[in-house]
């Protein structure tokens, strides 16, 4: 029986914008998306979601509240990824684009035309205009 794969993503708020990565790998290498990545077997969603931010933003966060769940089987080109999607706030680190992120960047004005995924969605849901 084919499963779902669990993914997060995570909004962060970030000096008057908002944090986004560059994209190093296929798919939509290039575009801007929402850090986040896969769920590790064993690890909770919260503590997947303040690893990922570390390892593609250098950002340490701190969560803030849970902003929904994504499960349309047409979200990600890979197969039927469900994301769970929090956001939360900077508490320490550098910024800085490491792991799959070719860049990070903060966005005051959001490239809404070159994002991943469904992330305009579960940005329009957090109330980003």
């Amino acid at each position: 029986m084919k499963k779902p794969i669990l993914a997060v993503d995570v909004v962060i708020r970030f000096k008057g914008g908002v944090v986004l990565i560059k994209r190093k790998n296929e798919p939509y290498r290039g575009k801007w998306a929402l850090p986040g990545g896969f769920v590790r077997y064993g690890e909770r969603v919260e503590f997947a979601v303040v690893r990922e931010a570390r390892e593609e933003t250098g950002l340490k966060v701190k969560l803030h509240r849970l902003v929904g769940v994504y499960s349309n089987p047409e979200r990600d080109p890979r197969g039927h990824v469900v994301s769970v999607c929090f956001s939360a706030r900077q508490v320490g680190g550098k910024l800085k684009a490491a792991s799959d992120a070719d860049e990070v960047k903060i966005f005051k004005r959001i490239p809404w035309r070159e994002l991943a995924f469904d992330h305009a969605q579960i940005l329009n849901d957090t109330g980003v205009r």
